[in-house]
């Protein structure tokens, strides 16, 4: 069975007692406090000094924020000054609401975001939610949450303020690359329920198969389309990965290993030895029929993956358009109250060493479009399906990169 990075049970013990008094040398050595602080004495003392003066002087006094507030800001703070958009802190209720997405079902818009240099991007709407109907598209800026200028916020505070309850509204501004002025969308939540696969037999039997994310349902709706489409007469298969923000990577490397018969997958690079891991695929394929996938913009983290993985194998033509570049591998780090830390552990490398992390993967036929729901105006899909049919003839285009 293919390696994977496994999950890792992260413990620390941290304990501070500040009561006021002054401690001795000799008692910090006898408790062994400089071992087991996270700060050094002179530092806790500053915290201890920056919550006195909080809880003495500001306006509302220390009653209107409880200590438990006030820790998980601090930790917060923490993780904001690696300066990580995906190394993150949750608090024991947004942790359960994004194991509730994981599964693939939440309240919101249905959209992905991602924030870089300073910016909060749209990754990519999910297929027909609100996002998607209103016509929000990958690489849109979003500046302002009704009335508020969001420059500053951190990826969680946008992420919260984007969800609520369905049949609520929210107003959000978007500055578009080629448009002048900012796009007011106002759109309602829905309870947005995630498939993540569809599929149909198109036409010279090319078995379409769109994947949306991969959470924790992909694997097994991924295998059966592919039977189900081979029980129609598919005789190739087009993987449509346009706007699909990636998801667990589990699902993602499961799903490769359908289609490659053994070598890497994935490979992992990171400070610490578990982090390094290199997943190969088990002997054996799901089908051996040809393959093309299509990417975009919107195309990110596990998305990005598996194309580079049937890339470097040539195991599929890659058609579209240079994908997102989110190529690192974040691990849930739970907490003793339910509360955890996501942490960035590695970057990841395709099976010839690519580093994906900033740059993106480019498609071996690059072609400008977006999706679109008339089949007969996606002209991406249109020209993957040519060069699909061209490998299916016998008259291989190759894996050169073209325009």
């Amino acid at each position: 069975m293919f390696r994977r990075v496994r999950d890792m049970v992260f413990g620390a013990v941290l304990g501070a007692l500040l009561a006021g008094g002054v401690f001795s040398a000799v008692a910090f050595n006898d408790l062994d406090l400089f071992k087991s602080t996270p700060f050094n004495i002179q530092n806790l003392w500053l915290i201890k000094q920056a919550r006195v003066i909080i809880e003495t002087y500001h306006v509302n006094g220390s009653e209107e924020i409880s200590e438990k507030e006030l820790l998980y800001g601090a930790i917060s703070g923490m993780v904001a000054a690696l300066d990580d958009p995906y190394t993150r802190f949750v608090n024991p209720d947004e942790l359960k609401e994004e194991e509730i997405e994981m599964q693939g079902e939440y309240g919101g818009l249905g959209i992905y975001i991602s924030q870089r240099d300073g910016k909060t991007l749209v990754v990519s709407p999910i297929e027909d939610t609100p996002a998607d109907r209103v016509g929000l598209k990958p690489m849109d800026q979003i500046v302002k949450i009704g009335d508020d200028v969001i420059l500053g916020w951190s990826q969680k505070e946008v992420v919260n303020s984007l969800r609520g309850e369905p049949g609520t509204s929210v107003v959000i501004w978007i500055r578009r690359e080629e448009v002048e002025d900012l796009l007011k969308f106002e759109i309602e939540r829905e309870n947005i329920r995630i498939e993540t696969v569809k599929s149909e037999l198109l036409p010279q039997k090319v078995g379409f198969v769109r994947i949306t994310q991969f959470n924790q349902r992909t694997l097994s709706e991924f295998r059966r389309a592919i039977f189900d489409l081979i029980e129609e007469g598919a005789e190739s298969y087009l993987i449509d990965l346009r706007n699909n923000p990636g998801g667990l990577l589990n699902s993602c490397v499961e799903i490769a290993d359908l289609l490659l018969d053994n070598g890497v997958i994935v490979s992992t690079r990171g400070r610490f030895d578990r982090a390094n891991e290199v997943i190969y695929a088990r002997q054996g394929t799901i089908t051996d029929l040809p393959i093309a996938v299509l990417i975009n913009e919107g195309s990110a983290s596990a998305s990005e993956i598996l194309a580079g993985a049937l890339k470097d194998h040539e195991r599929a033509l890659i058609v579209g358009k240079k994908s997102f570049g989110k190529g690192s591998v974040q691990t849930l780090f739970n907490l003793s109250d339910s509360s955890g830390i996501f942490v960035t552990i590695a970057k990841y490398y395709t099976p010839s060493g690519t580093v994906i992390d900033k740059v993106g993967l480019s498609p071996h036929v690059e072609v400008d479009g977006q999706p679109e729901k008339e089949r007969d105006k996606d002209v991406q899909l249109r020209r993957a399906i040519s060069e699909l049919l061209g490998r299916k003839d016998g008259s291989e285009p190759g894996f050169s990169e073209s325009r």
